[in-house]
């Protein structure tokens, strides 16, 4: 989504997709500073508001021109933040725990909600969220409370796509089936007879990375597990960042 159309920036990527897959051991220091929201006070805010959170970095999607895209949690929720003023020497600092204080404005963009105009500066403290298995929420009123927070899902069944000629298959290039290798992939999983379409976001997870090749290889029918960021485009879509056999 929000596509920046320059070849620096998939070069700048090559190695954005940190810990794609992972979920390491976690250290909560997670008192919130003099003047900070907690999560629910962000949750309440209003749209276009000015909001200041202390979260840790998840993952990092995209660095361009001083502009910093990455996915942050603390215990209680998620924060996406969108293009953030960000140096590059202070975005290879933004390893996966590392905890910041974020000042923006709460933004929304076809139903996911993040924070945008924002500027940071790095504190101390670590937290990685382990994955929470969502699977039972899918479908539900429930789900988009636990939106932008690193999620798994469980048993679930690859569906057709139907690529530009009619056919099916398991993934598509770009929604439409428009892409090549390298751009990002869509594929239908279902569980309790729903369909859901789920992506892998190149500039988070590009081509070289293990889940890219996992969801080329898939087949129609597959049972697998997933986990990734719950993020949300007019409906769930969340950008995945591993695929494995079901268990």
């Amino acid at each position: 989504m929000k596509k920046i159309a320059s070849l620096l920036l998939i070069a700048v990527l090559v190695s954005a997709c940190v810990g794609c897959g992972n979920s390491g051991d976690s250290k909560d220091s997670d008192t919130k500073s003099e003047g900070v929201m907690t999560y629910a006070e962000y949750a309440a805010a209003d749209l276009e508001s000015q909001v200041v959170v202390e979260t840790y970095v998840q993952a990092k999607q995209a660095w361009w021109e001083d502009k910093a895209t990455v996915y942050t949690q603390d215990k209680d929720g998620a924060y996406f933040l969108y293009e953030m003023a960000c140096s590059e020497e202070d975005y290879a600092k933004l390893t996966p725990g590392t905890k910041i204080k974020v000042t923006g404005y709460k933004g929304e963009w076809s139903g996911e909600v993040e924070i945008k105009d924002a500027t940071f500066e790095i504190e101390n403290g670590s937290y990685v969220a382990e994955a929470m298995d969502v699977t039972a929420l899918l479908g539900t009123d429930d789900l988009i409370n636990h939106q932008n927070k690193f999620v798994s899902f469980k048993g679930m069944t690859v569906e057709a796509s139907k690529d530009a000629d009619g056919n099916d298959v398991a993934f598509l290039y770009n929604w439409d089936g428009s892409g090549q290798d390298g751009n990002d992939l869509y594929f239908n999983v279902s569980v309790n007879g729903e369909t859901y379409t789920f992506t892998v976001e190149s500039y988070l997870c590009d081509n070289t990375t293990d889940v890219y090749q996992a969801v080329k290889a898939l087949n129609i029918g597959d049972k697998i597990d997933m986990e990734g960021f719950l993020y949300w485009y007019n409906g769930v879509n969340p950008h995945i960042t591993s695929v494995k056999a079901a268990n």
